[in-house]
């Protein structure tokens, strides 16, 4: 499994800003960008990065697209890791 593209989207504090306010529910694009001091388009590319690796999904609602936090892959690291340290996950 090839988990290289989900850290590096990880290593940038925006994108991980990004998946915080995406914890809490669905979230248009506007909606995510005035929460940041960068342009619409920053923040575009910033979701289609995240969207890439599998972080997120998008769906488009009427003339809108929410972007939402996909678990999926964490899972996928936090198996990984929790493999290397011998132990199995309790909450699976």
């Amino acid at each position: 499994m090839a988990f290289g593209d989900t850290f590096k989207a990880l290593s940038d504090p925006t994108r991980r800003q990004i998946l915080e306010l995406l914890r809490h529910g669905p979230l248009p694009a506007g909606d995510i960008v005035q929460h940041f001091q960068m342009t619409g388009a920053t923040i575009s590319h910033h979701l289609s990065v995240l969207r890439a690796c599998g972080l997120i999904d998008d769906e488009k609602r009427g003339k809108y697209i929410y972007y939402s936090l996909n678990t999926t892959v964490m899972d996928d690291i936090l198996n990984w890791i929790f493999s290397l340290k011998g132990e199995q996950r309790d909450d699976k």
